[in-house]
């Protein structure tokens, strides 16, 4: 056998193998939206393909599904619609800001006052000579 009747077999090859491991992913990517929106239930909170994030309010539909956008502000909206489930949101009570060391803050944010006038008369003049750009 020679490289030359062989040639044609190879190029289907290449051309087939790819089309085939595209569309297993496709396929895979199909059955886990099944899945999730057949797991969808009341109280979950999703977001939907456009960003919207809603907690489920009726699922009792086939194709679709309540959605509570704010308190009492009910809409219906395709089960297709539906991207993703997402964890309930931390209440703001529960968020704790720490309180920053004065080591923890850059110099470059630090206010230092001046020890003199003429300190900052000087600041003052080199401000005002820094030139701008003149937009055309």
């Amino acid at each position: 056998m020679n490289l030359g009747s062989l040639l044609p077999f190879l190029l289907i090859a290449v051309l087939i193998i790819p089309m085939v491991l595209m569309s297993r992913k496709q396929k895979r990517a199909v059955q886990q939206q099944q899945e999730l929106h057949n797991s969808i239930g009341v109280g979950d909170r999703v977001m939907t393909t456009s960003g919207l994030y809603a907690t489920v309010h009726n699922t009792d539909d086939e194709a679709t599904v309540d959605l509570e956008i704010a308190e009492g502000v009910i809409t219906t909206w395709l089960r297709a619609a539906v991207r993703e489930k997402v964890s309930p949101e931390v209440p703001e009570e529960e968020y704790i800001e720490d309180e920053v060391a004065e080591d923890d803050i850059p110099a470059a944010e630090k206010i230092d006052e001046p020890a003199d006038d003429e300190n900052e008369a000087e600041k003052v003049e080199a401000k005002s000579t820094v030139e701008t750009p003149k937009k055309r």
